[in-house]
């Protein structure tokens, strides 16, 4: 077992081998997968992006869950090379029984792919799970099945886990103090909605004031062709809200009020998504109009407890606008 890890702590990642003796037949330690994206990194030195002490329920919407004995190390996301090309790059998961500390500084990402390691038999066989009633193909991932391995409930009055944000790392106390107000208003506003609305504060709206869009019928949509690489401006808050539903989608996709904090940025294209697994079901998605995710644009958890997952939100392209590059 690793001592206590530290954001910005330099690990080595244990051997395949060594990794695998932890594994029960599932491919999992205390519920959580080991999967085949991994492999690529064992033997390397990397740093702890954050420790991975809770999480944010995207499955049942239950709030917050604790996490145990787990890291996120810097630059390790999953491809979904494993798992039929899924684009949602997820920031993997780390058992601290997976990581050993060290001294020194981490490995640089080598210049090129080292040719692929055969996969070993438990972890290939458990990126499946049982066919869909229809017999469609299911997969089986650590977002799948997140709350098997976080099943404790952390609820927002816990005050541990802020002095473990703090402790270890994750967020200073500013940020933390900042955390704890949003959580208590947001905790206000939905109250409030149960008062007369000239009692509401902006009609009992969580922080980030975010409405529903006008739209009774489909959403507007615009194809733009975007593609990897290309230099695009966030729209306005006003300006996206404006093509969504009345229940705040745009084909079937949301922008919530951690997205409306990226308005106005400028970032540039990192992938055109098309595919990703549902964590429900376990079921590949495929978009009918393929969404965006840009570089460097993550969930940074300021409006859910200080979330450590860093999600990468997906945008439509009528939500950005292309720009010309800089002279």
């Amino acid at each position: 077992m690793s001592p206590t890890l530290k954001v910005g702590d330099v690990v080595e990642v244990l051997s395949a081998e060594e990794i695998l003796a932890t594994l029960d037949e599932n491919g999992e330690l205390d519920n959580l997968p080991f999967m085949p994206e991994m492999l690529r990194y064992c033997g390397r030195r990397l740093t702890v992006h954050k420790v991975a002490n809770k999480l944010c329920d995207t499955i049942s919407s239950t709030g917050m869950r604790r996490m145990r004995d787990a890291v996120h190390l810097a630059g390790t996301r999953c491809d979904g090379s494993a798992h039929g090309g899924c684009q949602t790059a997820c920031l993997l998961y780390w058992k601290t029984a997976w990581v050993r500390k060290v001294d020194g500084p981490p490995t640089p990402e080598p210049d090129r792919v080292s040719p692929e390691r055969p996969l070993l038999p438990i972890l290939e066989v458990n990126t499946r799970k049982e066919p869909g009633p229809g017999g469609e193909e299911r997969f089986r991932c650590q977002a799948t099945e997140l709350l098997r391995a976080a099943p404790e409930l952390l609820p927002f009055r816990n005050v541990g886990q802020y002095v473990t944000d703090i402790r270890v790392g994750n967020a200073g106390i500013g940020p933390t103090l900042r955390t704890i107000f949003f959580g208590l208003f947001n905790r206000y506003q939905r109250l409030s909605r149960k008062f007369p609305r000239r009692l509401r504060i902006k009609d009992g709206l969580a922080w980030g004031f975010v409405q529903p869009g006008p739209h009774t019928g489909p959403a507007p949509t615009g194809t733009t062709g975007l593609q990897p690489g290309e230099l695009v401006r966030i729209k306005s808050k006003d300006e996206i809200v404006a093509t969504l539903t009345t229940k705040g989608y745009n084909r079937g996709l949301g922008f919530e009020e951690d997205m409306a904090r990226s308005c106005g940025r400028t970032a540039r294209v990192a992938a055109r998504v098309e595919r990703c697994i549902d964590e429900k079901t376990g079921v590949m998605l495929t978009m009918k109009n393929p969404c965006i995710a840009l570089d460097g644009v993550i969930c940074d958890g300021v409006y859910k407890s200080n979330c450590p997952r860093a999600f990468i939100p997906f945008w439509r392209e009528i939500w950005l606008e292309r720009i010309d590059e800089p002279s």
